[in-house]
């Protein structure tokens, strides 16, 4: 016996050691991803920052050259204005130095060889002369009184640029804003993300998504929420999602938060297909009170909606309401009734009443409009009677709109783990899309 006892605990032992083995190679495959993720954010860090410095280096050098080109283009321009007068004077001057010199060798002639017979061309020199108003000299600018270029430019400018440069960019260790937690939803997941550096005052929030299959993210949420619910994702898909932020005041966005991997196993909601007076999306999340004559209820196409979830309805346009008009759940689908407003279901009309069991609530909530969200969350409050054929089942509902929300207990005959969903508009234009 004590061999045996002695072979059990060994053993044992063993087993306890193969699951330590496994434990400290989950966290040695853990330490490799950690190691793996510094590594390659260094690397795209360092490509980032000199592809960044690279192309800045050429934009600045552009600026400088165009800056210069104009300035150079400037001084181009002065001289040829400032030149002009001085070349329209010099033409001027000159032509008065020919005349002069025609003159002089005029006079000398004249001068020359004089004789009684000749006198009569000394006269005309000297009329000639008279005429030309030798006297009358045109004015040349002073030295102070042209153009005399020169460059300037204001030394401050290499200090500020030093300090911008060296203030250009920053290194951080870790993203400001992290994913905080990935809930399935049926056809859709619930993204919560939360702040990481308390010295960082988000301002916007920029949520992307893809399939684990796609190559790139695409753009799925902006805003100042801290949670979004994506929707027309494809159940048993993985997923990936990141987040960033804008600081408060700025316009570039934080960098991006680590990745993380979701993805949603419950069965998205879908109404029933091919009711006359509904028109469907692709997906059938979506339906369209449409302008035929043909009512009544449109339900689920199955009773996807469980204890413990919550169900949203999200009005996307709206019509003319009714006070029959309905959007709840129920236990069965009726297709002899026109509402909700029945027994065995819950719902609340576009006008904001509540019904229960058929019975109007004097409690309401507030009248729904384009925009709006309904959503019903149940939970169960005596689990023991699903095991009891007698008796009651009681559930506890919140049904919450437009930040206000009533809350009761349903009580049923029958225990129902899972529940239609349905809805009914008397106009048309009504849209609801279910999630």
């Amino acid at each position: 016996m004590e061999t045996e006892a002695l072979l059990q605990e060994a053993h044992e032992s063993i087993e306890a050691a193969r699951t330590y083995r496994r434990e400290l190679q989950q966290r040695l495959k853990g330490l490799h991803l950690a190691r793996q993720q510094i590594k390659n954010s260094a690397a795209q860090t360092r490509e980032v920052l000199e592809q960044h410095f690279s192309d800045l280096k050429g934009t600045l050098k552009k600026l400088l050259d165009e800056r210069l080109a104009s300035l150079l283009q400037e001084v181009d321009n002065i001289e040829q204005e400032s030149i002009k007068p001085l070349d329209e004077c010099q033409k001027l001057i000159e032509q008065g130095v020919g005349t002069a010199n025609e003159l002089v060798q005029e006079g000398e002639n004249a001068i020359c060889g004089i004789t009684t017979d000749n006198s009569d061309k000394l006269c005309s020199f000297t009329k000639k002369a008279l005429h030309i108003q030798l006297d009358s000299l045109p004015e040349v600018p002073s030295l102070v009184d042209v153009a005399s270029l020169s460059a300037q430019w204001d030394d401050s400018f290499f200090t500020i640029m030093k300090s911008y440069i060296f203030s250009h960019g920053t290194v951080a260790s870790r993203p400001p804003i992290q994913i905080e937690e990935l809930i399935e939803k049926p056809g859709g997941i619930l993204v919560r993300w939360c702040k990481v550096d308390d010295d960082f005052i988000p301002q916007d929030y920029r949520l992307q998504y893809r399939k684990s299959t796609a190559c790139h993210f695409e753009d799925v949420y902006v805003g100042s929420d801290t949670e979004f619910t994506v929707l027309h994702i494809d159940p048993n898909v993985d997923y990936q999602f990141k987040v960033c932020a804008r600081g408060d005041g700025r316009q570039e966005w934080s960098p991006w938060s680590v990745p993380q991997t979701g993805r949603s196993t419950l069965v998205p909601h879908e109404w029933t297909p091919g009711i006359e007076g509904y028109s469907l999306s692709s997906r059938r999340n979506i339906a369209l009170r449409n302008d035929s004559q043909a009512g009544g209820m449109l339900y689920s196409k199955a009773p996807t909606y469980c204890c413990g979830q919550t169900l949203t309805f999200r009005i996307e346009t709206v019509g003319q309401p009714d006070r029959k008009d309905s959007i709840g759940v129920c236990v069965e689908r009726l297709n002899d009734y026109d509402s909700l407003q029945r027994d065995r279901a819950v719902c609340i009309s576009t006008n904001g009443a509540v019904f229960v069991n058929g019975k109007e609530m004097t409690n309401q909530l507030p009248a729904v409009t384009s925009g709006s969200a309904v959503t019903f969350d149940m939970e169960s409050v005596n689990l023991g009677s699903c095991n009891n054929n007698g008796g009651n089942f009681k559930l506890r509902v919140t049904i919450s709109s437009n930040n206000r929300e009533v809350v009761f207990d349903w009580v049923l005959d029958q225990c129902c783990g899972t529940l239609y969903f349905g809805c009914s508009f008397l106009y048309p234009g009504w849209k609801v899309l279910v999630f």
